[in-house]
């Protein structure tokens, strides 16, 4: 397979947005030594063309809320419709068709038990032509989230990431957080523009954009928002990414998710629930370079009992928002056949 891949300078402003999603463009030229308008041009070019996107996301954890890994079983001429409807919700993430097109896996984030029940009990499986739902929730995430993935951000020195490094440092208290009134509008904005200016937060919440600003640091500071960039892994030169759930012994599952963590193939891995107890999203050069990963970098770990890999063949939705049918927000967006209708709606704010 023949892709594009980013340039030297391309990779510069990737890695620098992957410190800091809101770093100034100036910030940014001045550690690359290239102009602001050579950065701003270089951002728009690849945000304009839908390659890249910096977004706001939360640590469902530090708001109470639970995230659980779904793996749906569809007949086959249904997955792309089914898929193409859960990126458009808003609760979703890293929607995929795995397994030869006969397996869609996505991340689901609710708020309550009955939101959570409300899908995965509810109107997934009356969803015409699902055959099969299981739901695994994440306990630990290890690589991924706010530590964002190394393995794709490697082309500033030590010296430059430290003059990128945002000044908001999550603490370490792991109390709960309440999001205050306001937040939700605040929080869906960034989603869709994690460097959306204060104006633009200000019209959204009603607040004046000093406020705007004074509360996104707070969420950053308590470590409940964070900036990601998503962008494609064949950009970057990676042509196989595959999902890896492993079986590890109980006694040598934090190690072992520890050591992984590390990997610069690894993306994403958290510990979950179910059969399996360690999911992990990789990114390889190509099949040869997954073979190699899962026997020499995998097949090496202490613990590693079992391991399931299956290749992701289509990304209807990353990080971001969904990459195919245009978005419809809050509401009604699934509908699978004309005549057999199943409705699948977004949970509204709270």
């Amino acid at each position: 397979m023949t892709a594009p891949v980013l340039d030297k300078l391309d990779r510069a402003i990737v890695h620098a947005l992957h410190v800091d999603g809101r770093a100034p463009f100036g910030r940014i030229a001045s550690v690359l030594g290239v102009s602001d308008q050579t950065v701003t041009r270089r951002y728009q070019r690849l945000r304009s063309a839908g390659l890249l996107q910096v977004i706001g996301q939360v640590q469902a954890l530090r708001l109470g809320w639970a995230e659980w890994f779904v793996r749906i079983q569809v007949v086959p001429d249904a997955a792309v419709p089914i898929a193409e409807a859960l990126a458009r919700r808003a609760d979703t993430s890293w929607v995929s068709l795995t397994s030869g097109g006969t397996q869609i896996v996505c991340v689901v984030r609710a708020r309550s038990f009955r939101e959570r029940d409300a899908l995965l009990l509810g109107q997934l499986p009356r969803t015409p032509r699902v055959v099969g739902v299981t739901a695994h929730c994440l306990l630990r995430v290890f690589a991924g989230g706010p530590t964002g993935w190394h393995g794709r951000a490697d082309s500033l020195t030590c010296e430059q990431i430290a003059a990128l490094a945002p000044q908001h440092a999550p603490g370490t208290q792991r109390e709960r957080v309440v999001l205050d009134e306001g937040d939700d509008h605040l929080l869906a904005v960034l989603a869709r523009d994690g460097r959306a200016g204060y104006p633009e937060l200000a019209r959204a919440t009603g607040w004046s954009p000093a406020t705007a600003k004074r509360r996104l640091d707070h969420l950053r500071d308590s470590g409940v928002l964070f900036f990601d960039v998503d962008i494609d892994p064949l950009l970057l030169g990676f042509e196989m990414v595959a999902i890896l759930w492993l079986t590890v012994e109980p006694s040598a599952l934090r190690r072992t998710a520890q050591a992984v963590a590390t990997h610069p193939e690894v993306a994403f891995a958290a510990a979950t629930t179910g059969p399996t107890n360690l999911l992990m999203f990789v990114a390889c050069r190509d099949a040869g370079a997954l073979y190699d990963y899962l026997e020499g970098g995998i097949g090496s770990l202490p613990g590693v009992r079992h391991i399931e890999s299956a290749p992701v063949i289509r990304d209807s939705k990353r990080a971001g928002t969904a990459r195919t049918a245009a978005r419809t927000g809050h509401g009604l967006i699934l509908q699978t056949r004309p005549r057999r209708a199943s409705l699948v709606r977004s949970p509204r704010p709270s």
